[in-house]
């Protein structure tokens, strides 16, 4: 069974956020430990580029030549939305899914001015499955805050717990209550045309809403 779905399972790409991910990071620890997942080198972690990043995205996705679930951590959960608010409809078709971890809440002043660009992040919903999992003590976003966006983007929000920013420094370790959530995100995604938008997209969303256990 594993064999057959990793056969037909889309490329995983991983979108680090501001500074990028280190060794203990679970992105890293994904990229090394589990098949079909890759990096993309988006450039400039210290002092990202908006229009740099989403250019990079774009052409990570389009040498994938085939469906990609999109893996991103921080400050890439916005990139990501950036990057399907200008593709529009069509994001939906190299797009199969995607897993926002622990996204930051740009509108707070207090956020360090490096990732200003990228404010404010776009609201419109996104064409594609996607699940938010956010945690109840980070200090870049408070829980209410990560529903809200959610809801704008039309994305199931799983419940961390309390593993603060869901990081290298959260040692959480290979995080395998993560790897659950994107390995029920890509059972729906294999199960389904990856390929077309239709009502299916939509009717995910309220059936991947969890919790994880604290």
């Amino acid at each position: 069974m594993f064999q057959d779905r990793l056969s037909r399972t889309p490329l995983c790409l991983t979108l680090p956020g501001l500074d990028g991910s280190g060794p203990d990071h679970w992105q890293t620890r994904w990229e090394c430990e589990r098949p079909n997942v890759d990096r993309v080198e988006l450039g400039n972690w210290s002092q990202p580029s908006r229009n740099m990043w989403i250019a990079r995205l774009e052409r990570a996705i389009a040498q994938a030549r085939g469906p990609v679930v999109l893996v991103a951590h921080s400050l890439s959960c916005h990139l990501v939305a950036w990057w399907a608010s200008l593709a529009g409809e069509a994001a939906a078709r190299p797009v199969a899914g995607a897993m926002l971890v622990a996204p930051p809440d740009l509108d707070r002043v207090s956020l360090d001015r490096r990732i200003a660009e990228f404010a404010p992040s776009p609201r419109a919903v996104l064409p594609f499955p996607t699940v938010v999992v956010a945690s109840r003590n980070d200090p870049w976003c408070e829980m209410g805050r990560s529903r809200e966006m959610a809801g704008n983007w039309l994305a199931a929000l799983c419940d961390a717990g309390e593993v603060g920013h869901i990081g290298g420094q959260s040692g959480v370790g290979a995080w395998q209550e993560g790897q659950r959530v994107l390995d029920r995100l890509l059972d729906h995604v294999c199960a389904r045309d990856a390929r077309r938008l239709d009502d299916e997209a939509v009717r995910f969303q309220p059936e991947l809403v969890m919790a994880i256990p604290a």
